[in-house]
C-alpha cells in the first residue's frame, strides 16, 4: 500500500508544478515583441509593464487562494473598489489617513469573511455567493459615492505609487515591493505550512480531506478572509497607481484576475497551482496587451488572443487531471 501511494503522491506534486507553461509563454511573448517592435524591450516599458501588473496581480493573488479550494470569487474587484471609496472618502472627511486605511482594510477583510461564511455555513456554491456579493457591492459603491469620485492627496494613501530608481536607471515603485512580499509570503504559507497543505487537500477532494481530520469549513473560511485582506492591499495599490477612487473603476478586474490565475496554471477544479504561476500569468496577459498595442494591433485581437490562451490553459489542465487521476 505504501509503495502504491508513493508514485501517486509524486504525480500530485508534479501536477502542482505549473510554472513552466506560463514561464515559456512569457519568454516567447517577450522575445516576439522584442524582435518585432522597437519600443518594447526598453527600461521605461519594462517599468510600465510591472506597474500595470500591480493591481491585477494583487487581485489575482487572492483569487488564487479561493480557486485552489475549488471556489471562485467574482466579487474581488468590487470588494477592492468599495475599499478605495471608503478609504478616500473618510480621508476627505477629516479622518486621519492611517485610520481611513485601517478601516478600509478591516472592511475588505470582513467582506471576505461574509462570502466565506455563506459558502461554508450555508453550503452555497461559491459562484452564486460571490455573484450575489458582486451585485450588492456594485450597487453599494454607487450609492456610497453618489456618482462622485474622490481624489486622494495623502502621501500615505498614495505611498505605493511613489517612484524610486534602482541603479539610477530602473524606475520602481513601493507597490512593486509590496507585491513581491505578498507573493513570497503566500508562496511560503501555501507550500511550507500545514495550513497550505490543507488548502490543497480541500481543493483536491474536500470529502477525503475531511476524513483525514482536516477542518474543511475552517480552512475554506480562512481562505476567504485572507483573500479579503489581499483585496484590501489591492485597494491601496489602486490608490497609489491612480490617486482617485472611482465607483466605476476596475469593472473587469474580476475577470482579469481569473484570466491571470488560469493562464498561470492554477486549476479551476481546485487543488493544483500556486501564486508563482499566477504572477507569471499576470505578466503574460500584461505583456500580450502591451506588445500588441505597441505593434499597432487592434484591441479586439488582443481579446481574441487572451481568450484563446484561457481556453488552451483550461483544456491542458483538464488533460493533465485526466492523466493523473
Amino acid at each position: 500500500m505504501a509503495d502504491s501511494s508513493r508514485p501517486r503522491s509524486a504525480l500530485h506534486r508534479a501536477a502542482r508544478s505549473t510554472t513552466s507553461g506560463p514561464l515559456i509563454a512569457l519568454a516567447v511573448a517577450v522575445a516576439v515583441f522584442a524582435l518585432t517592435t522597437n519600443t518594447f524591450f526598453t527600461l521605461n516599458n519594462g517599468s510600465l509593464l510591472v506597474e500595470q501588473v500591480l493591481v491585477t496581480g494583487t487581485l489575482a493573488m487572492g483569487q488564487t487562494l479561493v480557486i485552489l479550494t475549488s471556489g471562485i470569487d467574482l466579487a474581488n474587484a468590487a470588494v477592492m473598489v468599495l475599499g478605495t471609496l471608503v478609504i478616500a472618502k473618510l480621508a476627505q472627511n477629516t479622518v486621519s489617513p492611517v485610520l481611513a486605511l485601517a478601516i478600509g482594510i478591516v472592511l475588505c477583510t470582513a467582506l471576505g469573511a461574509v462570502s466565506g461564511t455563506l459558502v461554508t455555513r450555508l453550503r452555497l456554491p461559491p459562484f452564486i455567493v460571490t455573484l450575489g456579493v458582486l451585485s450588492v457591492l456594485t450597487a453599494v459603491s454607487q450609492l456610497f459615492a453618489n456618482g462622485q469620485s474622490f481624489p486622494v492627496q495623502s502621501s500615505l494613501l498614495t505611498l505605493l505609487g511613489r517612484r524610486s530608481y534602482l541603479f539610477g536607471q530602473i524606475e520602481v515603485t513601493y507597490g512593486m515591493g509590496v507585491l513581491l512580499i505578498l507573493v513570497v509570503a503566500l508562496w511560503f504559507a501555501l507550500t511550507q505550512t500545514s495550513w497550505g497543505r490543507s488548502v490543497y487537500a480541500v481543493g483536491d477532494d474536500e470529502e477525503a480531506a475531511r476524513l483525514t481530520g482536516i477542518n474543511t469549513r475552517r480552512t475554506v473560511l480562512s481562505v476567504y478572509v485572507l483573500a479579503g485582506f489581499v483585496y484590501a492591499i489591492g485597494a491601496w495599490q489602486a490608490l497609489g497607481r491612480i490617486p482617485n477612487a472611482d465607483p466605476n473603476a476596475f469593472q473587469t478586474g474580476n475577470l482579469d484576475s481569473i484570466t491571470a490565475v488560469v493562464i498561470g496554471g492554477t486549476s479551476l477544479f481546485g487543488g493544483r497551482g500556486g501564486v508563482l504561476g499566477t504572477i507569471l500569468g499576470t505578466l503574460v496577459v500584461t505583456v500580450l496587451a502591451n506588445g500588441l498595442t505597441q505593434a499597432g494591433i487592434d484591441s479586439l485581437y488582443q481579446q481574441v488572443a487572451t481568450g484563446v490562451l484561457v481556453i488552451t490553459a483550461v483544456a491542458i489542465d483538464r488533460l493533465v487531471r485526466g492523466r493523473t487521476a
